[in-house]
């Protein structure tokens, strides 16, 4: 399903097995895991690249029912966050909005909404963001819970903090993510960027905390996925390394996950969105739902 994502290991395959022990073994890359109003390239990316057929309306929608003049909108990541971006600026060539401003949330993301017309603001200028808008990997049922990072990038990009940071800093985000990401239950990889000194240690510390219920991988920037992450481990502009912790048994709430994480000494994030206000915008044929953590209905924007 993701980069991430291969063939699914039985929960017991390295129950008895310290990590340092699994960092010399190879194997497959196991499985990752991930509702409705009408309607992915990386990082706010190109819509040519997009199903546009049925996630053109959620991103519309999303614009449509929560941008407003005057504000300042954080521009987030992945192929509906790209549309919504288009459509913005579609809409500011009419004048049907004015006065907006966009935080980007890549270099990606700057040139896509500098040829869509929008003036950007950097977040290092620390502006109030008012609403945010991003893909989400999965959304957790309910909560609205989120992951994002999964995605794959190279040895040198920035990874997901500066997403993750324009989400946590807006006053509401709606997370645009196709029927089929939205579970009760979610599976598969959290990613969690890790300092690279000592990165074995807080592996083993993750590792033993999730122990029987994921595994912990080192990712990799070429080649095959493996606990260390090959020959070749991705190193993100930052510096730091990102580990997927992969679960292989579905977790009952990603708020604990994060809080978990947090108390590791090593970590320094992790994909997680929690306590945030939040809106999923959910595309699937036919329709488009937009659902709050409240109800099921469409909120009153």
């Amino acid at each position: 399903m993701e980069a991430v994502a291969g063939a699914r290991i039985p929960r017991s395959s390295h129950a008895r097995l310290p990590l340092c022990q699994r960092l010399r073994q190879r194997h497959a890359f196991p499985s990752s895991a991930g509702r409705r109003h009408r309607g992915r390239p990386v990082a706010c990316a190109s819509a040519a690249d997009a199903d546009v057929v049925h996630l053109f309306d959620a991103a519309k929608l999303t614009v449509d029912d929560f941008v407003k003049s005057g504000m300042v909108v954080g521009l987030g990541s992945g192929a509906a966050s790209g549309l919504a971006v288009q459509y913005l600026g579609t809409r500011l060539r009419r004048g049907s909005l004015t006065g907006i401003v966009g935080v980007p949330s890549s270099a990606i993301c700057v040139s896509e909404a500098e040829k869509a017309g929008i003036k950007i603001s950097s977040s290092e200028e620390r502006p109030q963001i008012d609403f945010a808008f991003t893909d989400a990997d999965v959304i957790e049922e309910g909560t609205l819970s989120a992951v994002i990072g999964r995605r794959k990038i190279e040895s040198g990009e920035p990874s997901f903090i500066q997403e993750k940071g324009i989400v946590k800093s807006a006053g509401k985000v709606a997370f645009i993510i196709d029927n089929d990401k939205y579970v009760n239950g979610v599976e598969g990889s959290i990613p969690v960027l890790i300092k690279s000194g000592n990165w074995i240690d807080t592996a083993e510390e993750i590792d033993d905390l999730f122990l029987g219920d994921a595994e912990v991988w080192r990712r990799p920037s070429i080649g095959t996925a493996g606990p260390s992450g090959g020959d070749f481990p991705l190193v993100t502009k930052e510096g730091y390394h990102i580990l997927d912790v992969i679960f292989t048994t579905p977790i009952q709430d990603l708020g604990k996950v994060a809080e978990d994480l947090e108390k590791i000494v090593g970590v320094v994030d992790h994909g997680i969105i929690y306590n945030t206000t939040s809106y999923a915008v959910i595309a699937s044929k036919g329709e488009v739902k937009v659902l709050d953590q409240k109800s099921s209905v469409i909120p009153n924007t």
